[in-house]
């Protein structure tokens, strides 16, 4: 779901406070100067961080992924939720490790680069760098997905009269959808006219967003049950189908559906960009992360687990796409379809926001870092202080890629990166706890070398089972970098140029 991204929003709304209006430059300082810089404080305890981490990745991360994941799975998108769990706690528990031995916000490129190779850090970098060009596609497409859906039949009327007015033929038709076309047109240009004014997503926005969403939540809970018991009895409530259904299961559909149903614990990494603000960060941010997940894994599982009961056949939704709002239309009527829809247009429209300042913001500090031609990536509207060529362009290219590719083709292109960085976190573990062991750590086999394993094989063979379109333009995106990363170091004998992902 495109809202687990939101880590985006919670540092994109203070971009006038901390995007220089100039490239800075290092400038030697004295010790005593150096120790009288503002440090941040250690305040933060382990259920802030949690409560921060399900506010990036949200309890309706499944909704959007839930009708995809279940059709690729052949009915057992639980199974997915539950599968993506355990390897999201895995690394879970290598990002607290790097946390702990490296205090300080960083992200799976610096652990990488630092831990195993500053070249493999670069192009983990590089692979991030494509997560944050689709975060805004992914926003785009599913926000008009949703604006649709509030006005179905109204969006059905105007596309039959746009076809007949273009004279378009029947089978063309078929593959063509002017109000959504128009709607994603619309969403683009709003997001980009908003950040290009300087208007800023509120953190506090976000928060009351979540208490709808929870709100929301527990009444779809409560219709779904009430529904079964209502026409089954409570017996309904039970059964192992959505785990497991021999007539469907095959172990291939499974895990590339696993691949796709990640996307529902995608951002809960941003809690190590507290760690500096976090009471023991060695303990606790790694409890956190693992109970973000688990949480998450709950929460998620319990909602498409009653969305399957409810609706068995995985073959009979009007679209993938909007299949739990089809569900919800079952067991609450209008009224809770609508509901969901508006939900995650808000949430869609805020992701976008920060997706695209965040995106934004890269592309100007690889501009002022001279990585990418500065005249044009470095440059800051002098009124606003804000990188609007920089906004244009990623707004440009979200609005055609939004278009070109669906919102189910979109997701696995995301979790391509995500997954890429997942394997290098969890391999920089072994490396740099278990292979050159620090001097003052004492190693923990379980940690440091069986989890970090396991979180590496479990992700391996998840982003292996992404869909062949996925591995083919990530494989491409990858190829660009490494050539991109030649050129600048002479052939990899220099150090790399570090791609800037801090304040996306």
């Amino acid at each position: 779901m495109i809202s687990t991204f939101d880590n985006f929003l919670a540092l994109a709304h203070n971009w006038r406070t901390t995007m220089p209006s100039e490239p800075q430059t290092s400038v030697p300082t004295s010790t005593t100067a150096a120790d009288a810089q503002p440090q941040l404080r250690r305040v933060l305890g382990l259920w802030d961080l949690v409560f921060y981490g399900i506010v990036l990745i949200q309890p309706v991360a499944a909704v959007g992924i839930f009708g995809i994941a279940n059709q690729n799975s052949k009915g057992h998108v639980t199974t997915t939720i539950l599968i993506a769990m355990v390897a999201m706690m895995f690394t879970a528990v290598s990002y607290g490790r790097m946390a702990a031995h490296y205090p300080v916000a960083g992200s799976a490129y610096t652990y990488v680069g630092r831990a195993l190779n500053p070249h493999l850090g670069f192009i983990v970098g590089w692979a991030m760098f494509l997560d944050y060009l689709i975060i805004p596609v992914i926003s785009i497409a599913y926000g008009a997905i949703s604006l649709i859906q509030l006005f179905p039949e109204t969006m059905k009327a105007w596309d039959s009269k746009i076809l007949q007015t273009l004279h378009i033929t029947t089978t063309l038709a078929d593959h063509l959808q002017p109000t959504y076309i128009i709607t994603v047109i619309v969403l683009t240009a709003l997001v980009t006219f908003l950040n290009m004014r300087g208007i800023r997503w509120a953190a506090r926005t976000n928060e009351i967003l979540l208490a709808i969403m929870s709100i929301a939540i527990v009444i779809f809970l409560f219709d779904a049950i009430r529904y079964l018991t209502g026409h089954s009895g409570v017996q309904s409530l039970f059964s192992t189908l959505p785990l497991y259904n021999p007539k469907t299961f095959q172990l291939a559909p499974v895990w590339t559906a696993t691949s796709i149903a990640a996307l529902t614990y995608i951002g809960f990494d941003g809690i190590t960009t507290l760690s500096e603000e976090t009471k023991d960060p060695k303990k606790t941010v790694a409890r956190a992360t693992v109970l973000v997940c688990l949480l998450t894994g709950i929460i998620c599982g319990a909602q498409v687990y009653l969305a399957q009961l409810v609706w068995p056949d995985y073959t009979t939704y009007s679209s993938a796409d909007t299949a739990f709002f089809d569900v919800c239309g079952k067991v609450g009527g209008l009224f809770l379809n609508h509901i969901f829809a508006a939900i995650m247009v808000v949430a869609s429209i805020g992701s976008a926001l920060g997706g695209q300042l965040g995106a934004a913001r890269v592309l100007y500090g690889m501009g002022r870092d001279n990585a990418l031609p500065k005249k044009f990536f470095g440059r800051l509207d002098p009124k606003r202080n804000s990188p609007t060529f920089n906004i244009v362009l990623i707004g440009g290219l979200a609005l055609t890629i939004a278009i070109c590719l669906s919102y189910a083709e979109a997701v696995p292109i995301l979790n391509f990166g995500a997954f890429l960085a997942f394997m290098g976190v969890n391999a920089s573990v072994i490396r740099e706890l278990v292979l050159r062991t620090p001097a003052g750590h004492r190693r923990n086999w379980v940690f440091d070398l069986i989890l970090p394993f396991l979180g590496f094989a479990f992700c391996a063979v998840i982003w292996v089972y992404l869909p062949r379109q996925a591995m083919t333009y990530g494989g491409i995106w990858c190829a660009l970098g490494i050539a991109y990363a030649a050129y600048k170091t002479r052939g990899f004998r220099q150090k790399p140029v570090m791609i800037d992902l801090s304040g996306a």
